[in-house]
């Protein structure tokens, strides 16, 4: 098996048995991540690829390039499996979140504001799987995804970045 190049886009193999660097995840794994997790039909992605950069930090690309690539940015960061529990990035939820169905929190305006600011909240009424939420509130008259938030022990811990971060 080959090893990892932080310093290059590798693209995901299509299933486990495909794998040519360890522990590197499959297209299909990360597709089946956002359908068992939350829902998100799996012919959302079928016109994305998949790329990791780094150990764990996998990003979703609308075409195709060859691999490896080395380059600085292809698409858009979707994904964090560098840890014992996959997590979405804030830019994958404000993107693909809307069509979840599972493991979304709705935040009223008070805890939208913390939320966005950084803030963690505690909230009860969850009563789902807890791990990683997608967070909407309503904007237009219609619920919209916002973030993703750590839900633990009634507790919802905001994972806005500290560079997007806004008190409103």
């Amino acid at each position: 098996m080959r090893e990892n190049d932080g310093h290059r886009f590798g693209r995901l193999p299509a299933t486990d048995a495909d794998r040519e660097v360890a522990d590197r995840p499959s297209r299909e794994a990360v597709v089946a991540f956002w359908r068992d997790r939350y829902g998100i039909p799996e012919d959302t992605w079928a016109d994305y690829t998949f790329w990791e950069r780094g150990s764990g930090k996998i990003w979703a690309f609308r075409g195709e390039v060859p691999s490896p690539a080395r380059i600085q940015g292809l698409g858009m960061a979707v994904l964090r499996t560098d840890g014992e529990h996959w997590k979405p990035t804030t830019n994958a939820a404000q993107r693909f979140g809307g069509l979840a169905t599972d493991c979304v929190i709705h935040l009223d305006e008070a805890e939208a504001k913390a939320f966005l600011a950084g803030h963690d909240r505690t909230i009860e009424r969850w009563d789902g799987d807890w791990g990683y939420l997608v967070a909407t509130h309503d904007i237009g008259g219609a619920p919209e995804p916002i973030g993703v938030g750590l839900y633990l022990h009634d507790e919802l811990r905001s994972q806005i970045p500290k560079g997007t971060r806004r008190d409103l």
